[in-house]
């Protein structure tokens, strides 16, 4: 688990060394353990990477690392969770390795199969490669989007990086606020549609895509992965899926162990974080940590401790209070990146601080299961739907208001349908998995855990277990009144789980918005924010509803729905100030 930022510039175009060195240091958070660089001005191409060193600890892994015969450089961010399998084809096929770590590995796949080994890594990854034999700077993404990465054109050439602050060193960079994407922001909270940002010409590389840089330009973007639609001529029956997927995702979280740090698991006490507790349990010891709010009525820590008793874990209680996350939100607009408005970053974000305090560099989290295996409520509908009443089932069950984004979500669910032959159902899965999952829930994770140095590994958004649930009807995913049947099957077959934890149901998490309301100090400083002269909200034409917010209180609002709706916004504007500072600046020297 790294951090990777870079350029590609026409000959003679490219800026000097130090602003590689000063993009490097603003994502040092990401791996703080090393960092290297690689950089030929004849070319126009520069690398940089900074190391949390996780497998092979050693100097022989360190990276960009660069191919003597060929002369290609590759800089990696993540993890190649069956780097050891691919290590064994590789040696068979004539390599030899110097290393004991999966960066090598993945750099002879590349010189075996070209850029067309991506479908043959199971695993999670941002990567720059730079081969010279044909002048190109290949940029590629995961398949489920579990690292980021970014790219910015500028004065004719491409940078990227793992993090967008990088881009604030380079010279010419100008952070301009994009007017679509503020929109998406606050509306839905984060930036959900296309490969569009915060910032005006920065733009995401896509989960599971690639891009072919050339001359300064981006010459291909390309999609590697696409998920596979249900298989509907798989007449199996429960005991052969619940087979498959124990012998999926027993193997995949045993790969997911694989470290030469030590490593923990964040425990909710949840469905989707216990059985991979259960699963990882028979590997040895193994220690959980579980988040716990002191000051509100929602605690998961008795569920988690009897998961952690029933599979014999080392457990820890963390216990956060919301004064704590207070006094984090101005570091966490830093963190955020790009504007996100989920307030859990911050509190995750304290959560690996402590996990870091207690020697843990990396740890396996549940995310995933809901948005592949069907786990929310929209879920719970026919399988075929028309558009409209997609739509009306995301205002019902997700309390969104598409209001002018309607658009981009119709066109959205409308591709979905169509790669789904029609299935709701399917439609669903893809854009929570394809659209909302890498853009806010692994953009929080990813997030908070490299602000803290920690390495966090999903197994459900591994390739493999992904793919088994895109081919998974969804008679199999909702069945008998349960939401992700096979799972809750699974738990239930093995014995994996205590039944109370295999037939629990979802639960939510305390809202920061609700502080806009409860707190008068919290609630002074952000009214001082927002109505200052010239602030973001202001510009964007909020600054009444903000004053009457404010200044009018509940009174002001007759409809209890209101209040929830303006603390909502009130929070996103709050972020959005103080993010601005960072990101909207002039041009670097």
């Amino acid at each position: 688990m790294c951090g990777i930022t870079g350029w590609l510039y026409p000959q003679g175009a490219e800026p000097e060394p130090e602003a590689l060195a000063r993009m490097a240091q603003t994502i040092r958070h990401r791996g703080p353990d090393d960092e290297g660089f690689f950089r030929d001005a004849a070319a126009g191409v520069a690398l940089a990477h900074r190391r949390l060193s996780i497998i092979d600890l050693s100097s022989a892994s360190h990276q960009p690392m660069v191919d003597a015969a060929s002369g290609v450089v590759l800089a990696y961010n993540g993890e190649l969770y069956n780097f050891q399998a691919l290590r064994r084809e590789l040696q068979a096929l004539g390599h030899a390795f110097h290393s004991s770590g999966d960066t090598e590995v993945l750099l002879r796949c590349y010189l075996q199969w070209g850029i067309g080994c991506l479908p043959r890594l199971a695993g999670m990854f941002a990567l720059a490669l730079w081969d010279p034999r044909c002048a190109t700077l290949h940029l590629a993404r995961d398949a489920m989007g579990m690292k980021p990465l970014y790219i910015a054109p500028v004065q004719g050439g491409v940078a990227f990086a793992s993090e967008i602050k990088a881009f604030l060193h380079l010279p010419g960079f100008v952070g301009r606020l994009d007017s679509y994407g503020l929109q998406q922001f606050l509306e839905f909270g984060y930036i959900f549609d296309g490969v569009g940002t915060s910032l005006q010409g920065v733009q995401k590389v896509l989960p599971g895509q690639r891009l072919a840089l050339r001359a300064g330009k981006v010459a291909e973007r390309v999609s590697w992965f696409t998920p596979p639609a249900p298989d509907a001529a798989d007449a199996r029956g429960e005991a052969d899926r619940l087979a498959e997927l124990s012998a999926t995702l027993g193997q995949v979280v045993a790969e997911h162990l694989i470290a030469d740090v030590p490593v923990g698991l964040l425990l909710s006490g949840g469905l989707d974080s216990s059985v991979v507790a259960a699963l990882a349990a028979r590997g040895g010891p193994l220690t959980t940590i579980c988040m716990g709010f002191g000051d509100s009525d929602v605690d998961e820590r008795a569920h988690a401790r009897q998961v952690a008793q029933h599979i014999g874990s080392h457990h820890v209680d963390v216990l956060i209070s919301a004064q704590q996350v207070k006094e984090e939100v101005q570091s966490g607009a830093w963190v955020f990146d790009d504007l996100f408005a989920d307030w859990g970053t911050i509190s995750t974000r304290l959560l690996y601080r402590q996990c870091r305090q207690m020697g843990i560099k990396a740890v396996l989290v549940g995310e995933g299961a809901d948005e592949l295996f069907g786990g929310y409520d929209v879920f719970r509908q026919p399988a075929r739907l028309g558009l409209w009443r997609l739509f009306r089932l995301y205002q019902r069950y997700a309390g969104r208001r598409h209001g002018r984004l309607f658009g981009p979500f119709r066109a959205a669910m409308g591709e979905y349908l169509a790669a789904g032959g029609g299935d709701a159902f399917h439609a669903v899965r893809l854009f929570e998995s394809r659209r909302q999952l890498p853009n806010q829930y692994v953009m929080k994770v990813d997030k908070a855990s490299m602000a803290e140095s920690v390495e966090a590994r999903a197994p459900y958004l591994d390739r493999r277990i992904a793919e088994l649930a895109y081919r998974t009807p969804a008679a199999w995913l909702q069945r008998g009144g349960e939401n992700k049947y096979l799972l809750r099957a699974l738990a239930r077959q093995q014995g994996l789980l205590p039944p109370a934890i295999s037939g629990r149901a979802k639960f939510g998490a305390p809202l920061a918005a609700s502080w806009m309301d409860d707190d008068p100090a919290f609630r002074s400083f952000a009214r001082s924010l927002m109505l200052a002269p010239g602030s973001q909200t202001e510009q964007a034409g909020l600054a009444p509803a903000m004053r009457a917010y404010f200044d009018e209180g509940r009174a002001g609002y007759p409809f209890p729905a209101a209040i929830s709706i303006f603390s909502n916004l009130a929070w996103r504007l709050l972020l959005l100030e103080l993010w601005a500072p960072h990101y909207l600046k002039g041009a670097t020297p």
